[in-house]
């Protein structure tokens, strides 16, 4: 179980790290405390976690902002705060639960069984999201018709053609995005639910038609698989 605590308080941090230590023990593989907003968007885009303890008021920022900005992960989220009257905001935001302030340890303890049960039906994230003008715009992976990759980032193509670019690698997102996604080549990343046909060109070369007229190249290592999720 991989855990970031995002937390600017420390002496909330540290027994919020060790109740979660006391219930879970070595079931926890890694545990992190960020202080800051900035400090856990670059430790998210370095690093893979399951579990995200956040606090609403960090330094006079809003925790709010971490979810905006980082929702292209798998991932869960469960509030810690003292401003309860968030809460209502919060569950819009999609989190687990949010568990009030002071802690107490029964209380987290039903909003990790309430993350195991989760946990255990879904591991991948249902939206990606891309900067406009300074702000998250959210993508439902339905309007998704295909993803290019592009050096260190990727273009997210919806079914109408137009473009965002997103922070992550093709690598990256093949992890946390469901299996009707698939890697055609090594430059796409295809919604199958968007596929019309496959299309052999000759001298093994191949082509995937979307519904949207947009023809991708194909892998000749991956042709026969493909083929057979399609068919």
């Amino acid at each position: 179980m991989r855990i970031l605590i995002v937390e600017d308080e420390t002496i909330a941090a540290r027994g919020l790290e060790k109740m979660l230590r006391e219930i879970y023990g070595k079931e926890i593989t890694s545990l992190k405390v960020e202080r800051s907003l900035m400090g856990s968007e670059c430790f998210l885009e370095e690093h893979s976690i399951d579990l995200l303890f956040l606090d609403l008021n960090l330094d006079g920022r809003e925790g709010f902002d971490l979810l905006r900005n980082i929702i292209s992960q798998s991932f869960h989220t469960i509030i810690v705060s003292g401003m309860t009257e968030k809460a209502i905001e919060a569950f819009e935001f999609g989190v687990l639960d949010f568990v009030p302030k002071p802690l107490k340890k029964e209380r987290l303890e039903k909003a990790l069984k309430k993350w195991k049960d989760v946990a255990a039906n879904s591991r991948y994230t249902k939206y990606l999201s891309v900067r406009k003008d300074d702000k998250a715009e959210i993508i439902s992976l339905k309007e998704i018709a295909y993803i290019q990759g592009q050096n260190n980032n990727t273009v997210i193509y919806r079914k109408n053609l137009t473009a965002d670019t997103h922070r992550k690698t093709l690598d990256s997102l093949t992890k946390i995005l469901p299996s009707y996604f698939f890697r055609i080549h090594k430059s796409y990343l295809v919604n199958l639910r968007e596929a019309k046909y496959l299309k052999s060109k000759g001298g093994g070369k191949y082509i995937l038609e979307l519904k949207n007229g947009k023809a991708l190249p194909v892998s000749r290592k991956i042709y026969s698989e493909l083929k057979k999720r399609i068919e």
